[in-house]
């Protein structure tokens, strides 16, 4: 009988601490904010800025005013944007601690990631 040879177990990855249960499931849920390709263009369009009015983001998308702010909603609960009111109006901008998050928990360098503002 033939012998298989067995390689050695190789760890390739950076030492990295586990999460704890609450970092995990908020991650997770700013991971499932993001899993919609219209939230991932509002998010680039908001790095883009350092804050937007809901009623540009409305026209740059040709969604309505109603869609946006159902995505915004989203957005906000997950912790990624915050808003302001002005008027009849709000403005939007990332949360720039929850972009980092996200960063970090990617292994990824600030200047790597789309999301940068």
């Amino acid at each position: 009988m033939k012998s298989i040879a067995v390689l050695p177990a190789i760890c390739c990855g950076p030492e990295t601490q586990p999460l704890s249960e609450s970092e995990r499931d908020e991650l997770a849920a700013r991971f499932k904010a993001l899993a919609d390709p219209t939230r991932v263009a509002i998010v680039n369009s908001l790095s883009a800025a350092d804050e937007v009015c809901v009623c540009n983001l409305t026209a740059t998308f040709e969604l309505s005013q109603p869609t946006i702010s159902h995505h915004l909603k989203i957005l906000r609960e997950a912790g990624l944007v915050e808003s302001k009111r002005r008027g009849t109006w709000a403005y939007y901008r990332l949360v720039p601690e929850a972009i980092e998050a996200l960063r970090g928990a990617l292994g990824a360098e600030p200047a790597k990631l789309a999301l940068a503002r």
